[in-house]
């Protein structure tokens, strides 16, 4: 198992920068700095800036707030920036789940390119050991409602080689056929105009590419358990169905965990979740088949690495949620 700031047993050595024989000496932060690239969404950059001209790189989630970061400036500014886990210790009662911890997320990061560029190594040397030097990327297709359009959207990502998609399957699909939606929820007739649109995309990437969907609105442990059973049909093949009852809601664990037990469709969450220890219950309950940790909300580099190393004893995989700039 490779290990690292996770703590975690295993056979190699924890890096510490900080007790880094060749490290740089006097080495402290001067300030943050950050600008917003406008694409699909703003992205927040921030730049750490020290008296050695060494610069550290970190990202605030998409659509969040730069000065979830920028206000952080007084518990940086004269620290030794490879101190790293203690300056993420001082701000991490700024910090909460979602886009709220954006701030928290691109101070990690930022610290750890910048620990990075001063020992003269790459970031995941600082976590543990190498697992893999390549990791494949899913397309996200958001809702769109003509077929024509969906066909298009699928045939565009396809193109580019990706053999990963997710879809959404949402209630504005469903909601103004008569007798798909009520009460807020599809009906069978709704599970089959959802089912409709999860084939017009395998129509397009076939059945070698792996498929999942998310979105699906309010919904209960029932309705889950029927998603999940309907879609499991191989005509359908879906490799998960994500976040049926968001997080948020009360008793979710227990929730996500009846629909885990009752779906014959794999489970996914956790795109707004935030640290190991809200993740534990996720993992140690069988919440979810896979948990689906941001980078920019779990909490950065090092909180992540301790949430899928923390699951991996579980047995459960972790399938990174990404939406981060170009």
């Amino acid at each position: 198992m490779a290990v690292g700031y996770s703590g975690l047993a295993g056979g190699s050595t924890i890096a510490n920068p900080k007790d880094a024989p060749s490290r740089p000496s006097d080495l402290k932060i001067t300030d943050i700095r950050g600008a917003t690239l406008a694409a699909i969404y703003d992205f927040p950059i921030i730049k750490i800036y020290t008296n050695q001209g060494i610069i550290g790189l970190g990202e605030v989630r998409d659509a969040g707030w730069i000065a979830q970061a920028l206000m952080l400036k007084p518990y940086l500014v004269g620290k030794d920036p490879l101190d790293i886990e203690p300056i993420l210790k001082s701000i991490r009662h700024l910090t909460g789940p979602g886009r709220y911890a954006g701030g928290y997320c691109a101070v990690d990061i930022a610290l750890l390119d910048l620990a990075g560029k001063a020992l003269g190594m790459p970031c995941w040397k600082l976590l543990g050991d190498k697992v893999r030097d390549k990791v494949e990327v899913y397309a996200d297709c958001p809702t769109v409602m003509k077929e024509e359009n969906l066909k298009m959207m699928m045939k565009r990502r396809l193109d580019l080689g990706l053999k990963h998609y997710k879809i959404d399957l949402t209630p504005p699909l469903i909601r103004n056929i008569p007798g798909a939606y009520e009460n807020n929820l599809p009906t069978r007739k709704g599970l089959e105009i959802w089912g409709n649109h999860v084939l017009t995309a395998r129509g397009i990437i076939g059945y070698d590419k792996v498929l999942g969907a998310d979105h699906f609105g309010n919904m209960t442990v029932e309705s889950g358990i029927e998603l999940g059973n309907y879609m499991a049909d191989p005509k359908y093949n879906l490799a998960y169905i994500e976040d049926v009852i968001h997080f948020t809601k009360f008793n979710a664990v227990n929730l996500n965990r009846q629909i885990t037990a009752g779906s014959k469709t794999p489970t996914l969450n956790g795109e707004d979740i935030f640290s190991l220890e809200n993740f534990k219950p996720w993992i140690e309950n069988n919440t979810v088949s896979m948990i689906h940790p941001d980078l920019l909300t779990s909490g950065g580099m090092i909180e992540t690495k301790k949430i899928a190393d923390y699951a991996y004893q579980y047995g459960i995989k972790t399938m990174m949620h990404c939406a981060c700039s170009p």
